[in-house]
This record gives C-alpha cells, sequence and structure tokens, in this order.
C-alpha cells in the first residue's frame, strides 16, 4: 500500500507542477497578446497621423504599393 500511495502522491504533485507551468504560460502569452495590441494601436496612430499631415505623400506612396502588389502578383 505504501508503494501506491507514493505513486499516487507523486501523480498528483505532477499533475500540479502541470498545471502550475501552464497558468505561468497562459499568464504570459496573455501578456504578449496586450503588448502586441498596444504596439498595434501606436503604430495605427502614427500611420494615421503621417497620412493627415502629408496626404499627397501619402497617396503616392499607395498607388506605388499597389502598382509594385499587381506586378508581383499577376500571373504571366
Amino acid at each position: 500500500m505504501e508503494t501506491v500511495e507514493k505513486a499516487s502522491n507523486f501523480a498528483h504533485e505532477s499533475v500540479d507542477k502541470i498545471a502550475r507551468v501552464s497558468n505561468q504560460a497562459a499568464d504570459a502569452l496573455e501578456e504578449k497578446g496586450q503588448q502586441l495590441k498596444s504596439a498595434e494601436q501606436r503604430l495605427m496612430k502614427n500611420c494615421q497621423g503621417y497620412v493627415r499631415d502629408n496626404p499627397v505623400s501619402s497617396l503616392g506612396i499607395a498607388v506605388a504599393a499597389g502598382f509594385i502588389l499587381s506586378r508581383l502578383l499577376s500571373s504571366r
């Protein structure tokens, strides 16, 4: 019986350790997700500010990017 108890305790401790580590990993992923959202929002604000300040340049960049993408993706 003592061996069964030891095995049972070991199994419980292992499960607890796995649960603790997986919770830590989930917390870290959640934090990184929030950081990514924050970075995306900052980038969008910066882009919007640039477009407002330089509308002609922004239009030129968009046209050039569209032209390049159409050339790259066109099938010949």
